[in-house]
């Protein structure tokens, strides 16, 4: 293959590298792209709405999905990661280990499998609030719409009930690992982020009391496919509560955690707190910041947010969390810097905005900035994009991804 006609490989299959993937099949580039979870989707798939429009995922990603099947010339790799990278722009050669493929593209969806099932396995889709079947579908919108395996849990040879059903020969419970090496023209990884682990936040005790959540939890609870099909309850008891506190900066613009900003935090938050109201009109908020920092049509959110009398704003850092241990409610000690006091308020909810954190890619070469992300520009020929080199929301994630691939396409000619 000459450096022309080899494909360009995009790693990760979130909102951005599904962004580049799209802009560089559209204009005749063929393109592999890789993703570790068996669906496409990443971080948005999960979100209940994202702004400013408070779009579902399914208005955004379904376009992006038929895009996908209309295209001959991008190959998708789910379930799958990167382990090595060798050559030079243009002549890359990429060493790629996919996981068994338990189920394969037979697969109709059917549900037959499911039923049969006798274990269950913690649901990953929905922050671990539940459980599925052994044998499950991700999501309604999964794509590749088809069933998985959870081969952690799976008794496979010992049960084998979802084989003997399947009446299209999908599953194969022997499926190995597969290992192959792929030639490409340029790489980008659009590997996205992950919510900063609360255990690290020891004063806030996040992860250590069940009625502390973070911002991507809260997300699946208002979701109308979460856990609770949309009731926002707390995995303490299944209560519905009645008063919620936001903790802004939860780690974050903290020398011992996050020194950094992850500049949508606030707005989420202001997003959820919005979304909460709506649905418990009888439920108040506080929201404790250091300062309220959105931008552009997110400032909408802090107006209508403002004009709540059901949301109060309270600017003061929480110093800790403690829990009631015979009611399971937080108690949550704060300053209020507008008169000078030291609080303490009683809450049923407690949601830490925890911020943005780069997924890893471990063993790969990549330049890793001092906070923690990735250098947009790595060897030529070789690119990073949107959250995995700074945080930034959906919609900017969009543009930065489609500059990518502008890049990846020069890098490719």
């Amino acid at each position: 293959m000459n450096k022309t006609t080899k494909p360009v490989l995009v790693v990760g299959g979130g909102i951005s590298g599904i962004t580049i993937t799209t802009e560089l099949a559209d204009v005749g580039k063929k393109v592999i792209l890789i993703e570790k979870l068996p669906y496409l989707g990443g971080n948005v798939i999960k979100m209940n709405n994202y702004f400013p429009k408070l779009c579902p995922p399914i208005c955004g990603l379904e376009l992006y999905f038929r895009r996908i099947k209309q295209n001959p010339g991008i190959n998708i790799i789910s379930s799958s990661r990167v382990l090595e990278i060798s050559g030079e722009k243009g002549n890359f050669t990429v060493l790629v280990e996919s996981d068994p493929e338990y189920v394969n593209s037979n697969c109709t969806a059917c549900g037959e499998c499911e039923k049969v099932c006798p274990v269950f396995r913690p649901n990953d889709f929905n922050n671990y609030f539940d459980e599925t079947k052994c044998i499950f579908l991700p999501h309604q919108m999964a794509y590749p719409y088809k069933y998985c395996l959870d081969d952690m849990y799976c008794e496979k040879d010992e049960c084998s009930l979802c084989q003997s059903v399947c009446k299209y020969d999908a599953i194969d419970l022997s499926a190995q690992k597969k290992r192959k090496s792929i030639d490409v023209s340029a790489i980008v990884f659009a590997t996205g982020w992950m919510p900063y682990d609360m255990l690290s936040i020891e004063n806030l005790n996040g992860g250590r009391y069940e009625n502390i959540i973070n911002n991507i939890d809260m997300e699946r609870l208002l979701a109308p496919n979460g856990p609770g099909k949309g009731k926002v309850y707390r995995p303490s008891d299944g209560a519905e509560p009645k008063n919620i506190i936001f903790v802004q900066c939860a780690g974050s613009r903290d020398e011992n955690n996050l020194p950094y900003c992850s500049a949508v935090c606030c707005s989420a938050s202001l997003k959820q707190a919005i979304s909460f109201r709506e649905k418990y009109p009888a439920g108040t908020v506080r929201i404790f910041y250091i300062d309220l920092r959105v931008s552009g049509r997110n400032e909408d959110f802090l107006v209508k947010a403002q004009s709540d009398e059901g949301i109060e704003f309270i600017k003061g850092k929480v110093g800790r969390i403690e829990e009631k241990s015979d009611t399971k409610d937080l108690i949550v000690e704060a300053e209020d810097v507008m008169s000078g006091k030291k609080n303490k308020f009683i809450a049923d909810l407690v949601v830490l905005a925890t911020g943005i954190y780069p997924n890893f890619l471990d063993n790969l070469g990549l330049k890793q900035k001092a906070s923690g992300f990735y250098s947009e520009y790595q060897q030529e020929g070789v690119f990073v994009s949107s959250c995995a080199r700074k945080p930034m929301d959906v919609a900017s994630s969009i543009k930065d991804a489609t500059a990518t691939a502008l890049k990846a396409l020069i890098a490719s000619k």
